[in-house]
């Protein structure tokens, strides 16, 4: 039960997004912008990032969002999601995107400046500082993302296909049209 009163019947996010269009508007041009709009890295990379450092943050209803999100968008689809959340270390990724996964695992440890063997591992994998950047963005902004929908108590929802139907939407229409 969230903390509180929600006067909609949407799970997670979606439910405070509806309830508050103010600071949904911000929320959701933050999220079109990291995941969506020409940046270094392809969307369902992005995606997936973000679905990892939900899974990190354990944050349900954004892993699953997301990732649902990312295989929708990447060859491999809920199968390679499945795999990253499992183990990136293992999953049949490239070295790149496995690199930059463990990025987005030591935003989400602490606050404190990546190590330079993080920094340099990705490089050896091909990122560019671009990639480098963007991940630590997009990983940030999923932490502030997974604690306001689990420190309000935000549901899941009870269609077991929510996820894909958001995925259609969010890959068709985008953050800011929902």
């Amino acid at each position: 039960m969230p903390h509180i009163v929600i006067d909609n019947d949407q799970p997670g996010i979606r439910g405070l997004m509806i309830q508050r269009p103010d600071t949904a508007a911000p929320l959701n041009q933050l999220a079109e912008t990291l995941l969506r709009s020409p940046l270094s890295l392809a969307p369902g990379e992005r995606e997936l990032i973000a679905a990892y450092t939900s899974h990190l943050n354990s944050t349900p209803f954004c892993s699953s969002s997301h990732g649902a999100f990312a295989a929708a968008q990447i060859e491999g689809g809920q199968e390679i999601v499945d795999a990253v959340l499992a183990d990136p270390d293992t999953a049949p990724i490239t070295p790149r995107l496995r690199a930059l996964l463990h990025i987005a695992a030591s935003v989400c440890a602490s606050v404190q400046p990546l190590t330079a063997e993080v920094v340099a591992t990705a490089r050896e994998t091909g990122a560019d500082d671009a990639q480098i950047h963007d991940t630590v963005l997009i990983a940030a902004a999923f932490c502030m993302y997974n604690r306001y929908v689990t420190c309000l108590n935000t549901g899941l929802p009870d269609d077991p296909g929510y996820f894909e139907m958001a995925a259609k939407q969010i890959v068709t229409q985008g953050y800011v049209a929902t």
